[in-house]
C-alpha cells in the first residue's frame, strides 16, 4: 500500500459557487443603498427640520440625529457586506471555518435587513411625537419626506432590501445543504494502488559507511607474504645427498 505525496484537488460544488456569488450580489445592493442614503442626505435633513419647525423640539437636533442614525446604520450594513464578500473567496476554498462566520455574520444581518424592511412597512421613521406632544407625526415626517426626495427614492430602497434579503437567505442555505459538506471536510492523502511492473527504490545508504561492490565472481583471497619453504630431505625424487653440500665423503663400499 502506498500513500500519495500529494492530495487529489476537490472540486468545488455548483451550490457552493452560486453561494459566493449570491454574496457578491448582496454586497452590490448594499453599496447602491449607501449611495442613496448619501445622495438624499441633505434632503432628508431639510425635510425633518421643516417638519419639526414651530414646535418645541429643535428640528436642527432631531435631523442631525436621524441623518446620523441613518448614515451610520447605512455604513455599517456595508461593512459587514463586504466581510461576506471576503468571507465568499474563502468560501470557494473549502475552508470550513470561512463558512462557520458566513453563517454567524450572516445571520445577523438578515436581522439588520429584515428589520429594515419590516420598519418601513410599518410607517417609517417614527420620532415618538404626535398625539403625546407637539412634535410633529409618523404621518407627518412621512409625508414631508415623500415630498422632498424623488419619486423613485422610496420603491428603490425598498426593492433593494427585499433582493439583498432574498440573496442573503439563499447564500446561506446553499452552504448549509449536505451536498456541500465534503468541500468543506479537511483533505486526507489519497491511496494509491501499485503499478504492475513498477520498481521501487532500495534502502538508502547509511552516511558514513563504505559501500560494498558486487562482484560476478567468488573473490580470490590475497597470499599472506610468508616465505615459502623446501621440503624436507626424504621427499627429494632421490636420496643422494647433494654434492655441493660441505661434510665428510661417505666411506667407500669397496
Amino acid at each position: 500500500m502506498v500513500d500519495s505525496q500529494s492530495t487529489p484537488a476537490r472540486q468545488r460544488p455548483s451550490i457552493v459557487s452560486i453561494s459566493s456569488y449570491l454574496l457578491f450580489l448582496f454586497l452590490a445592493l448594499q453599496v447602491i443603498s449607501v449611495i442613496i442614503t448619501l445622495s438624499t442626505f441633505g434632503k432628508t435633513r431639510d425635510a425633518l427640520r421643516d417638519a419639526y419647525a414651530g414646535s418645541s423640539t429643535d428640528g436642527d437636533q432631531v435631523a442631525d440625529v436621524f441623518a446620523v442614525i441613518g448614515i451610520g446604520g447605512a455604513v455599517v450594513l456595508l461593512l459587514l457586506a463586504v466581510v461576506l464578500g471576503v468571507l465568499a473567496l474563502f468560501n470557494n476554498q473549502g475552508r470550513n471555518g470561512a463558512r462557520i462566520t458566513t453563517w454567524i455574520v450572516g445571520g445577523i444581518m438578515v436581522c439588520c435587513v429584515g428589520g429594515g424592511l419590516l420598519s418601513n412597512a410599518a410607517g417609517g421613521l417614527n420620532t415618538g411625537g404626535g398625539a403625546s406632544g407637539d412634535g410633529p407625526s409618523p404621518e407627518e415626517i412621512q409625508r414631508r419626506l415623500e415630498e422632498a426626495l424623488p419619486s423613485w427614492v422610496t420603491p428603490v430602497s425598498l426593492l433593494l432590501g427585499v433582493l439583498s434579503l432574498i440573496a442573503l437567505v439563499a447564500a446561506l442555505v446553499l452552504l448549509a445543504l449536505p451536498k456541500a459538506n465534503p468541500f468543506f471536510r479537511k483533505p486526507t492523502a489519497a491511496w494509491e494502488p501499485p503499478t504492475p511492473g513498477a520498481s521501487y527504490p532500495g534502502n538508502p545508504q547509511v552516511p558514513g559507511q563504505p559501500g560494498y561492490p558486487q562482484a560476478s565472481g567468488e573473490p580470490g583471497y590475497p597470499s599472506s607474504g610468508e616465505p615459502s619453504y623446501p621440503p624436507p630431505p626424504g621427499n627429494r625424487p632421490d636420496d643422494t645427498p647433494p654434492t655441493d653440500r660441505p661434510g665428510s665423503t661417505p666411506p667407500s663400499t669397496n
